[in-house]
C-alpha cells in the first residue's frame, strides 16, 4: 500500500503479506536453522532416529536426513530451500544429506553473527563462495585414491554409508553383496568406468532375517507366474521381454457390430481365438520358453502358452522390464510381428520361488549382467525399509568411489582439517570477505561437533584433540563415535567418496547464499485458506443479516 497526496494506492493484492529488510533475512534464516536443527540429531552412527507418521497414519522410523525430510510436510519456502539441497545431494550422490543441511544451518547461524556486526550480505556471500572453491581445492589435496580392484577400501566404503542405518547386524554381508553388486554393473566408457546406480536394482521382502539378504546375478520379481499350468521353473531360458499387451486390441474409436445371428456371432468369437492364438505361435516360433510382458496377457493367450509349456509373467513394471533387457540381453519388442530369435534374451534359470508369504520369480544365470537384484530381507517392514535405504546409500557410495577414484576419510576429519586451512588462508582475502571466510571455517566445525554430541561426547575436549591432532599433521584423524576419542579414520576404515564431501559443501553454500539475499518476502494469500473461509462464510450466514 502507497499513498498518492494521501489517498491510499493499492499495489498488491487484498491480503499479501511483505516482510522486507532485516526482518525478512531473519526469518528466513530462523526457518532455514529450524530445519537443520531437526535433523541434526540423526547425523552420525550414533545418531538418533525420527519416527514420521503421515496424514494416513503411515509410520516410518529412519535417520536419513533425505527420508526425514520429504515425509516432513514443511510449509515455510526458505525451509523448503533447505529440503530442496538433501533431495539434491540425495539423487547427486545418495549419501551426506544430513552433512549437507546441518552445514547450510551452521553457515546461516554464522552469517547471522556477521550481520549484527554489520557487515553486507553481498559480502557475506563473497567470501562464503571463495572459501568453498578453496574448501574444494583442499579437498583434491587430501583425498586418498582407491582403484576399482580394491575390493577391501570398497567394502569400508559401503560399511561407513550403511553404519548407523540398523545394518549392523549383518554389516560384513551386506558390504560384500553391495561391493559385488556394483562392480558387476560397472562398465568401462571412454577410458572411464561409469556406474549407473539404477541398474542395481533393490527389492524388499520382510519375514526372515537380516542375514538372508541375498545377492541376485539377474533380476527378482515380485510377481508370480500368471497360469497354474505353466512350468514354474525354466532352465536354459529364452527369454521374450513384451511392450504389448497378449490381448486382442480394442479400436481407438467408439465402434457398434450389429451380429444378426448365431453363426455370425461364433465367427467373431472364433476370429478373436485366432488372433490370440497367432499371437502366441509367433511367441513360440521365435524360441522363447519364457515371457515377460509389460501389459496384460488374455485367458486364452494364458491358456495356449501353458499349453506350450513357457512361463509367463504380466503387468511387469517398465523400469523391471528395462533392467531384464540389461541383464539378459533381450530386445524390447512392441509389435510381434517383428519377433525374432535374435531378439531373446538369455539366463540359465527362471524360477517362480516362494519368499516369506509371497511367490517371486527369479531371473539367474545371466551370462553378463549388467543388472543385478539385492533381496533385501528383514523382520518387519520397517527394519526392511531402514536397511534397503542403507543399502541404497552404499551402492551410490561405492559408485560415486569407483568413479571418481577418491576418497577422504569420515568422522569429521576432512571438516576439521578444511576449517584449520582456510582459517590460515583468509588473511588472504583481506577486506570483509576475511570475516566471511573465517565464519565458513567455524561453520565447517559443526560437523564434529555434532558427531560428538550425538555419541554423548564432550564436543569441546573432541574439538580441541582434534585441532591439535590436525595441527600436527594428522589429516585423517576424527572423532571415533564408538570409542569415544580421537583416531586415525583411515586405520579404522572410516571412508567415504570425495564427491559426497565436495557435494554437500557446494550444496550448502549455495543455498545460504542464496537466502542471504533475499530482503523482500512477498507471499499471496494461500488459495486453500481462502476456500476455507469462504466455506466457513457460507456455513455461517444467515437470511437475518
Amino acid at each position: 500500500m502507497a499513498t498518492l497526496q494521501g489517498v491510499p494506492v493499492l499495489i498488491l493484492k487484498e491480503g499479501t503479506q511483505r516482510t522486507t529488510g532485516r526482518d525478512a533475512l531473519r526469518m528466513n534464516i530462523t526457518a532455514a536453522k529450524v530445519i537443520a536443527e531437526a535433523v541434526r540429531t540423526t547425523l552420525g552412527p550414533r545418531g538418533m532416529d525420527k519416527m514420521l507418521v503421515d496424514s494416513l497414519g503411515d509410520i516410518t522410523i529412519t535417520n536419513d536426513g533425505v527420508t526425514i525430510l520429504k515425509e516432513m510436510d514443511v510449509e515455510h519456502p526458505a525451509a523448503k530451500m533447505i529440503v530442496e539441497v538433501a533431495k539434491a545431494q540425495d539423487s547427486e550422490v545418495g549419501d551426506g544429506t544430513t552433512t549437507a543441511v546441518v552445514l547450510a544451518g551452521e553457515l546461516l547461524r554464522r552469517a547471522e553473527e556477521l550481520l549484527d556486526q554489520d557487515v553486507h550480505p553481498t559480502i557475506i556471500a563473497k567470501g562464503y563462495r571463495l572459501a568453498s572453491e578453496k574448501a574444494m581445492e583442499i579437498l583434491d589435496n587430501i583425498a586418498i585414491p582407491v582403484s576399482k580392484d580394491d575390493d577391501e577400501t570398497l567394502k569400508k566404503i559401503a560399511k561407513t554409508a550403511m553404519t548407523g542405518k540398523g545394518a549392523e547386524v549383518a554389516i560384513e554381508k551386506l558390504a560384500d553383496i553391495v561391493v559385488k553388486a556394483v562392480k558387476s554393473v560397472a562398465q568401462e566408457v571412454d577410458g572411464s568406468i561409469k556406474v549407473d546406480p539404477e541398474d542395481v536394482k533393490i527389492e524388499k521382502k520382510p519375514g526372515s532375517a537380516v542375514e538372508d539378504t541375498m545377492l541376485v546375478d539377474g533380476i527378482v520379481l515380485d510377481k508370480e507366474v500368471v497360469h497354474p499350468a505353466m512350468p514354474k521353473r525354466v532352465e536354459n531360458a529364452k527369454i521374450a521381454l513384451l511392450d504389448t499387451a497378449l490381448e486382442v486390441k480394442e479400436t481407438e474409436i467408439d465402434a457398434k457390430i450389429r451380429i444378426s445371428d448365431p453363426e455370425m456371432l461364433q465367427k467373431f468369437i472364433e476370429q478373436e481365438e485366432k488372433m490370440i492364438k497367432e499371437m502366441v505361435d509367433r511367441i513360440v516360433q521365435a524360441g522363447a520358453n519364457v515371457v515377460f510382458c509389460q501389459k496384460g496377457i488374455d485367458d486364452l493367450a494364458q491358456y495356449y502358452l501353458a499349453k506350450a509349456g513357457v512361463l509367463a509373467v504380466r503387468r511387469v513394471k517398465k523400469s523391471d522390464i528395462e533392467k531384464l533387457a540389461k541383464a539378459t540381453g533381450a530386445k524390447i519388442i512392441t509389435d510381434l510381428r517383428d519377433i525374432k530369435p535374435e531378439d531373446l534374451g538369455e539366463a540359465e534359470l527362471v524360477e517362480e520361488r516362494k519368499v516369506g508369504e509371497d511367490k517371486m520369480v527369479f531371473v539367474t544365470g545371466c551370462k553378463n549382467p549388467r543388472a543385478v537384484t539385492i533381496l533385501v530381507r528383514g523382520g518387519t517392514e520397517h527394519i526392511v525399509d531402514e536397511i534397503a535405504r542403507g543399502i541404497e546409500d552404499a551402492v551410490r557410495a561405492v559408485a560415486c568411489a569407483i568413479e571418481d577414484g577418491k576418497v577422504v576419510a569420515g568422522g569429521g576429519a576432512p571438516e576439521i582439517e578444511l576449517s584449520l586451512r582456510i582459517k590460515d588462508w583468509a588473511p588472504s582475502l583481506g577486506g570483509r570477505e576475511q570475516l566471511a571466510a573465517e565464519a565458513f571455517a567455524q561453520a565447517l566445525e559443526i560437523i564434529p561437533r555434532t558427531l560428538a554430541e550425538n555419541a554423548g561426547l564432550d564436543p569441546i575436549d573432541i574439538l580441541v584433540e582434534l585441532r591439535k591432532a590436525h595441527e600436527e599433521g594428522k589429516v585423517t584423524y576424527g572423532v571415533d563415535v564408538f570409542e569415544g576419542k580421537v583416531t586415525d579414520m583411515k586405520e579404522k576404515g572410516v571412508l567415504e567418496p570425495i564427491r559426497v564431501k565436495k557435494q554437500a559443501i557446494s550444496g550448502a553454500t549455495e543455498a545460504a547464499i542464496m537466502i542471504l539475499r533475499i530482503d523482500d518476502v512477498i507471499a499471496a494469500k494461500g488459495l486453500e485458506k481462502e476456500k476455507e473461509k469462504e466455506k466457513g462464510g457460507e456455513e455461517f450466514s444467515s437470511p437475518e443479516f
